[in-house]
């Protein structure tokens, strides 16, 4: 029997990492430096990396075994009937000790015909912010080809980049094709498509545990990156107490922004899939499907499809996240 569903997080060490993530109480792997941590995967089906359920029943059971059983039943049938055993999205938590690479990642198509997987696009939530936490989200001006080649040979791309200071509460949208990097002092939520390709187009002249830079990406990123300065990146919107708002939607999903503060219902019946929530600020429980369960700060719970309503209790706010039929 299916019930509201925690997962053991999947701990990432990294060049970049910090502490946050570990002295938020999440549990660090043998050999793996808690002061690294750059992400945590809350929950992710993809193959090599896949959630298993830390908790109940079905203690053990990765996202896809638990598909592969339940079908729509966990996910939604249309969501079933579109993505297979695949689990439609990735989750994490982010903790930048040092600024990530510039990066870009790949739209759908180019994906799968390169590597026979999905793009990437994704969505940033402040969750906390040093003073000087900063993102770099696009360019500031339109580049012809040759001006963006000269600057990645010249490694001068920096001062193309719309920087922006963030804080706490902030919401951002990243589509495919953006060229982004994550500032120093930043833990933020993500979600994004079921993938983990990246294309690293300069990494600030850094070197890797071997004293090697780190391999970088340029042709396959001068492919796919944007030029021209973008629209609507920044979806910030303010909270509604004990309501959804919605930060942004797609046919790839949605997430919504919800505050409560007491006690809030959430009927489930009309639609067709998953939530999830993600706590990004203080704490709650959730009752659903006869089962109680609590979400601290920095923790995820997947409610199954079949779920009519869900009963939220405490004070903090969530991402709601689901993928509309």
């Amino acid at each position: 029997m299916l019930y509201p569903l925690k997962f053991t997080p999947i701990m990432k060490e990294v060049l970049w990492g910090g502490e946050r993530l570990a002295a938020a109480g999440k549990r660090v792997p043998r050999g793996v430096n808690p002061k690294r941590i750059g992400e945590s995967w809350e929950l992710s089906g993809l193959e090599g990396a896949e959630s298993e359920v830390c908790e109940g029943a079905l203690k053990g059971n990765t996202l896809s075994e638990l598909i592969e059983v339940y079908m729509g039943e966990l996910v939604g049938d249309d969501i079933y009937e579109r993505y297979g055993l695949e689990f439609p999205v990735l989750t994490k938590f982010i903790d930048t000790r040092e600024r990530l690479s510039v990066q870009v990642h790949p739209n759908d198509e180019f994906a799968a015909e390169m590597h026979g997987t999905r793009g990437k696009t994704e969505i940033w939530y402040i969750v906390d912010a040093a003073p000087d936490g900063a993102i770099y989200l696009d360019v500031n001006r339109s580049l012809s080809e040759e001006e963006y080649d000269l600057a990645v040979e010249q490694g001068c791309l920096e001062k193309y980049l719309k920087k922006r200071l963030v804080h706490k509460g902030e919401a951002y949208l990243v589509p495919a094709g953006t060229i982004h990097s994550i500032g120093e002092g930043v833990l933020l939520a993500e979600v994004q498509e079921a993938s983990d390709i990246t294309y690293r187009i300069y990494d600030w002249n850094r070197l890797d545990h071997n004293g090697h830079p780190r391999e970088l990406h340029t042709a396959l990123a001068a492919e796919v990156v944007g030029l021209t300065p973008r629209e609507g990146l920044n979806i910030t919107k303010e909270a509604k107490t004990n309501g959804a708002v919605e930060l942004a939607s797609s046919e790839l999903f949605t997430v919504n922004l919800l505050k409560v503060d007491g006690a809030v219902e959430m009927d489930y019946a009309p639609l067709d899939s998953f939530v999830a929530f993600m706590c990004v600020e203080g704490g709650v429980s959730l009752r659903a499907m006869g089962q109680k369960v609590e979400l601290a700060e920095l923790e995820t719970v997947l409610v199954p499809a079949e779920a009519t309503d869900v009963l939220i209790e405490g004070k903090g706010r969530l991402l709601e996240i689901f993928v509309k039929s």
